[in-house]
Order: C-alpha cells, then sequence, then structure tokens
C-alpha cells in the first residue's frame, strides 16, 4: 500500500463528473468560477459522518454567505446518499463515487490508518476550490467532530 498523492494550495483541482443522490451527473466545472468547498467521508449514515453532515448543514448559512458552496463525496450509491440527505435534512450536494476514482485523484483514498492498522480507505479530507479553479485549502486526515468550525475560522480568517 502506499500513500495517496495529495493536492497542495495552488494545486489545480481535477475535473470530474459523478452522480448526485438523484442520480444525475454533476461536474466540478458546473462550479466553475464560483468557491467551493468538496468534502470526502468515508460512509453515510455512520456517525461520524453523520455528524460532520450535520455540521455543514447546520454552518451552510455562514459558508454561503463567505460564497462558498458545499459538496459531500463519498462512495455511497446515490440511493443511499438519497436517504442520508432525506434523513438528516441535508440541503448541499451529495455526490457518488463508487469506484473511489475521484477520491484517490484528489488524495482522500488510499493508506491510513484505522484503529492502530493500516488500511485502504477513505480519507476524511476537505478541499476548498477558488473560482480560478485552484485549491485553495486542503486538509486531510481531519476529525468529523469540530472540522466546519475550524474550516470558516480559516476562511474568515484569510
Amino acid at each position: 500500500m502506499t500513500v495517496p498523492s495529495r493536492l497542495a494550495e495552488g494545486d489545480t483541482a481535477p475535473d470530474f463528473t459523478l452522480s448526485d443522490d438523484t442520480g444525475q451527473p454533476v461536474s466540478l466545472k458546473d462550479f466553475a468560477g464560483e468557491r467551493v468547498l468538496i468534502y470526502f467521508y468515508p460512509r453515510a449514515n455512520t456517525p461520524g459522518c453523520t455528524r460532520q453532515a450535520c455540521d455543514f448543514r447546520d454552518s451552510l448559512a455562514e459558508l454561503n454567505d463567505l460564497d462558498v458552496k458545499v459538496i459531500g463525496i463519498s462512495p455511497d450509491t446515490p440511493e443511499k446518499l438519497a436517504k442520508f440527505r432525506v434523513d438528516h435534512d441535508l440541503n448541499f450536494t451529495l455526490l457518488s463515487d463508487p469506484d473511489k476514482e475521484v477520491m484517490t485523484q484528489w488524495g482522500a483514498f488510499g493508506e491510513k490508518k484505522n484503529y492502530g492498522k493500516i488500511v485502504q480507505g477513505v480519507i476524511r479530507s476537505t478541499l476548498l476550490v477558488e473560482p480560478d479553479g485552484t485549491v485553495g485549502l486542503a486538509r486531510y486526515n481531519v476529525r468529523a467532530t469540530g472540522h466546519v468550525a475550524r474550516i470558516l475560522r480559516e476562511l474568515t480568517d484569510a
């Protein structure tokens, strides 16, 4: 197993097209000229992922005030994402990456430690794509709890 290659601030964000929770294709280029916060999470409706998604939901107005849109990406099927959206009244875009190709491209899938063991999996990560298509913020191995508040502080201090 190898450590995934990570994106850094200033890198060009790789384009992608994935299905949303309704099965419709969504591309990064659909958000051209906008600031987009993309976060990668392991699995819908698990405790940590639910806490993180609800934090994004509850902070969306503040993020929108900073002209930031939010996209959550996981390996879940669109059907599971639709249930996740309904169960927790999520108000932002959820995308399905079942092959983990986008996650791998973005450095959010690969070798990680899980309960002291090295495994292959989704690396909880958050990246901000600036209007010019470059990465403005890249945070890997983030914690589900308190993460959104930290990101908001970083964005307002910038």
